[in-house]
């Protein structure tokens, strides 16, 4: 922690003109195209805690933290089909109660042992795992990787063929204070997949792979960061710097604040991948651009032989030159007893399209819910895990991810008589307020209408005339320009923090400012729409605090976070109960005229 101050009295003027002009939370919000560039990681140790929080924020945006728990898969084999060096069976997977996840499943007609697996989610192609064109194949893909002696399995996007129980697409205020969306959905379906071929007596389950382009190369990234089963990776046209994804499933609120798709695929290191990249699509650069900055992770473990690019003169893809390229890495890391002229691609053969499904005929099985069905099983066991299991400390955790809060920032001060403005070290962030030095316990007061209105309030008369340090604030407050992008851009989220998550993070910030300028517990005060986000900042705050907040009769409902303090994944993350847990609160309601 480092706070640095810059008085007036002390410094000529320029001092106070040095403090930021204007917010750049206001000025620069990221999208899915915004061009991200990869910081430098001096060390192995400085990497390794950054994927740890990789990690957790990928798994929190997905609504995957904490994980829900593993209910039986009652694989069903729908049918199979059996050729001459190769086997396709339907399969069914129920990943989590009353919902469904269909798949192919292709083996090698003679096994001599436990074999290797590869995953393979499919794109955002009109057939997806059943897609089979020239420039995609799935079935290609599996059919040869079965040759090869891997067991592998192709399952759906949510939306797709079999696992239509939610549309690909879906999304609202409420989903997303639950964490309810097509990318968690999606990781949560990878995830069970690998529960599922990890299972199987054919797979050696110290050999997994996955691999897929475009979306499924989303999904290959993220799977691969968040769980170490998967031992090989190759994801396809999908990693770069400048796009992101742009998909339901690709997106979600929290997903990418200050990192990028580059990131989360480094994040497979030290474990081989492979990213294949295309001439003619936002992969174009990665031969100087994405890989470089990948390799230079992997040689934090002093395995840069183990990341590779192939670069192929091709539309967006994965045709036959891209899925040759990944048999020959995942050889040399799977299976070395191949011959160069096993991993050269030969026709395949295959059923009628609609008996590979498990539901040619568009029904499903009994007992199969909707998205109401689902959505509701969904609150229900985020609640669950929360109110039955959580320990304290998970609670603050969770809940400090999904505000995308900095905890113990960096600050700076500038003051210029009793007004100031703080400001997070790197972050040219900018929070402006009045500041009354003192002697003991220091007190800050947010007031909803801002610190000039606080400023001449009974209240914050009575507490300066005590002597002590008194600090008023105003938090966060969006430009008409980021307000229409929040509302236009349906991946806001994914990007940018929430108005009132940023005004969370200025009140930690002024905690921090008093916690390290002062001496004694800071006592916090909200007052009016502040309260609620007093109370969130106390919750989390790493130093204790007292705290009178005034909640205004906020009962924690979904429409009370939905008008009065928009967080999406507050209440998958634990909600008001969850706050009130973690703080000593005396809860009031101040009389107008005393505000």
């Amino acid at each position: 922690m480092r706070i640095v101050c810059l008085f007036s009295a002390t410094f000529p003027l320029w001092a106070w003109a040095a403090a930021p002009s204007a917010d750049f939370r206001n000025i620069e919000m990221a999208d899915y195209k915004t061009h991200f560039r990869v910081p430098e990681y001096k060390s192995r140790q400085e990497w390794e805690d950054h994927k740890v929080h990789l990690r957790q924020q990928i798994l929190s945006a997905a609504g995957l933290a904490p994980m829900p728990p593993k209910t039986s898969l009652h694989p069903r084999v729908i049918r199979t089909f059996e050729y001459e060096d190769y086997s396709i069976e339907v399969v069914l997977l129920e990943t989590f109660p009353g919902y469904y996840l269909g798949g192919n499943l292709y083996l090698p007609a003679v096994r001599t042992g436990p074999a290797p697996a590869v995953l393979i989610p499919h794109g955002h192609w009109k057939h997806g795992r059943l897609e089979n064109l020239p420039s995609y194949s799935v079935p290609a893909l599996a059919i040869n990787l079965a040759r090869q002696g891997y067991v592998a399995f192709a399952y759906d996007m949510v939306g797709f063929n079999d696992t239509r129980q939610t549309p690909h697409s879906f999304d609202s205020a409420t989903y997303a204070l639950w964490g309810f969306h097509p990318m968690g959905l999606q990781l949560w379906n990878s995830i069970r997949a690998l529960d599922y071929v990890q299972s199987l007596p054919e797979v050696d389950g110290s050999r997994i792979a996955v691999t897929g382009a475009s979306g499924g190369g989303s999904q290959t990234i993220f799977l691969t960061a968040v769980d170490d089963r998967i031992k090989v990776s190759a994801p396809v046209n999908m990693v770069s710097a400048e796009m992101q994804g742009g998909d339901p499933c690709e997106e979600a609120p929290n997903l990418r604040l200050g990192t990028s798709n580059v990131e989360i695929a480094a994040s497979a290191a030290p474990r081989p991948m492979l990213v294949v990249s295309s001439t003619h699509d936002w992969t174009r650069h990665t031969p100087v651009e994405e890989y470089p900055a990948i390799r230079k992770i992997y040689e934090l473990y002093g395995r840069a032989q183990d990341v590779e690019n192939v670069h192929i003169d091709a539309e967006h893809n994965y045709n036959r030159a891209s899925r040759e390229a990944v048999y020959r890495f995942l050889a040399v890391h799977m299976q070395r007893a191949l011959l160069n002229s096993e991993l050269i691609e030969r026709d395949i053969q295959l059923p009628p399209e609609q008996n590979l499904l498990a539901f040619p005929a568009g029904d499903l099985p009994q007992g199969t819910g909707n998205i109401t069905e689902v959505f509701q099983n969904w609150k229900i066991g985020a609640r669950l895990r929360i109110e039955d299991g959580a320990s304290a400390g998970e609670l603050r955790d969770s809940l400090r991810q999904t505000l995308g809060a900095e905890t113990d920032p960096e600050v700076e001060s500038y003051h210029k008589g009793d007004q100031i403005v703080l400001t997070r070290i790197g972050k040219r962030d900018r929070v402006t307020g009045y500041w009354y030095p003192g002697k003991g316990p220091p007190v800050l007061i947010v007031d909803a209408d801002g610190a000039r209105l606080a400023r001449g309030s009974h209240l914050a008369k009575e507490v300066i005339a005590t002597g002590r340090p008194v600090l008023m604030i105003d938090p966060f407050e969006p430009t008409r320009d980021r307000a229409l992008v929040a509302r236009s851009d349906p991946y806001f989220y994914s990007y940018n923090r929430s108005e009132d998550a940023e005004r969370v993070q200025d009140i930690l910030t002024a905690l921090d400012f008093l916690h390290s300028s002062t001496k004694g517990k800071p006592e916090l005060i909200g007052v009016g729409r502040a309260g609620i986000r007093a109370l969130f900042a106390a919750a989390i705050a790493p130093m204790e605090v007292s705290l009178i907040a005034d909640l205004n009769g906020f009962s924690g409902s979904d429409q009370d976070f939905t008008e009065r303090f928009f967080v999406p994944g507050i209440q998958h993350a634990g909600g008001l109960n969850a706050a009130l847990r973690l703080v000593n609160t005396l809860r009031v309601v101040l009389p107008k005229e005393e505000r």
